[in-house]
């Protein structure tokens, strides 16, 4: 099934990014009275929730406690592998090398909520991960992000004020965490790993004393 967020539609609706720090600039762009996810630009809040009181199973089924990823700083995204955007496993993979030593994780969570385009079982999202992009990331177990099954991380997730909240819009939803846990930013699924604006985020995080 094609991804639909790959389509392009409603690429001349308005876009709004909101970046809350030091200063608040905001750019909106109108055009067809439609709301567009932004593809670069995150959106951000001050002080955030915390992810680091959820404990998930690592796709081999080892519970793996968010606590100890304390004084790191985390990219949580939610991922497929028949998706058009799948392909982006190779960028996270890449941020994760250059950055691993810095204090990033990416943390992976298989879902199968958007077109079905994760139907396999953790074992073979595993093999398929190492085999074909080479993942050295964490990965966990599969999850529904979205729905009445929704995983309770993603539903603390999705119940963070506007605009950072909401259920993601499909996969490789990306949520930026800082080092105490605090979800700080959160990107859309067309903003790639290498995307500018993601990297000095990111970067910006780092260089926090954890």
């Amino acid at each position: 099934m094609k991804c639909c967020c790959c389509t392009g539609s409603g690429s001349s609706a308005p876009m709004v990014a909101v970046l809350i720090g030091a200063s608040v600039a905001v750019w909106t762009a109108f055009g067809a009275g439609k709301k567009v996810e932004p593809t670069s630009a995150p959106t951000t809040v001050a002080a955030g929730a915390s992810v680091l009181g959820f404990t998930l199973n690592r796709i081999d089924g080892t519970p793996q406690p968010l606590q100890e990823y304390r004084g790191k700083v985390l990219l949580i995204v939610n991922v497929a592998s028949q998706c058009g955007l799948t392909p982006q496993y190779e960028g996270l993979e890449s941020l994760y090398e250059s950055k691993k030593n810095d204090g990033l994780v990416v943390l992976g969570f298989p879902a199968n909520n958007f077109g079905s385009q994760e139907p396999g079982t953790n074992s073979e999202i595993a093999a398929f991960c190492s085999g074909k992009f080479n993942v050295t990331f964490p990965m966990f177990e599969k999850i529904s992000v979205k729905g009445e099954d929704q995983h309770p991380l993603y539903r603390m997730l999705a119940s963070l004020p506007e605009p950072l909240g909401g259920d993601p819009k499909w996969n490789f939803t990306k949520f930026l965490v800082d080092r105490s846990g605090n979800v700080v930013a959160r990107y859309e699924p067309k903003t790639k790993p290498d995307d500018a604006a993601l990297v000095a985020q990111i970067d910006k995080l780092l260089a926090e004393n954890p």
